[in-house]
Order: structure tokens, then C-alpha cells, then sequence
């Protein structure tokens, strides 16, 4: 899935049969379910996965819990917004 096609998917109730994990979290991040995007990102144990994690936690607010996933997705917490990194998060994963 391309990055354009995913943020025409927003627009439906559920996301696209097919999409992988990363990129379902991001899904119902972005239609405001946090709970269910953090359930799916927790049971991805590859780095991409600790990273969204990270940006998850830092979206909550608990920067500390933030901090820890970043420290282990050896990555630093970013200096844009979330709106910026979650764009970000999303072009990676589309590739």
C-alpha cells in the first residue's frame, strides 16, 4: 500500500483487508482509538514496532514511558509534532 491510498483508507469505517500491522495501528490512531493502536502495536516485536510504540506513549503524554520505547527502537524522542511524525511513521511504513 502506498501512502496516498492509506490516507484515502481514513476516510472508510474500517481499515483495508491486507493492511500489516504497523500500518493498522496507525490506522486507528488516527480515527482516535488509541487503545485499540496501542494493543496492535504492543504485539509487534520488531524495531518499526518499538518505534511506533514509542510515538504512541509520547502521544498518550507519558513522555518517561516515551522516552524508554525511543531509547529501544535506538532512535531519540522527535523535536516535530506529533502530527509530523506520525506523516513520518506512515511513509516509512508504506514503503
Amino acid at each position: 500500500m502506498n501512502t496516498e491510498d492509506f490516507l484515502k483508507s481514513l476516510e472508510d469505517d474500517h481499515p483495508p483487508k491486507g493492511l500489516n500491522k504497523l500500518l493498522q495501528a496507525l490506522w486507528y490512531d488516527a480515527k482516535s482509538d488509541w487503545e485499540k493502536s496501542h494493543a496492535i502495536a504492543s504485539e509487534i516485536e520488531t524495531n518499526d514496532g518499538t518505534l511506533l510504540h514509542a510515538y504512541l506513549h509520547r502521544k498518550e503524554g507519558d513522555q518517561w514511558n516515551a522516552d524508554y520505547w525511543y531509547r529501544r527502537a535506538k532512535s531519540k524522542s522527535p523535536s516535530s509534532d506529533l502530527e509530523t511524525e506520525w506523516q513520518e511513521l506512515v511513509k516509512k511504513f508504506c514503503e
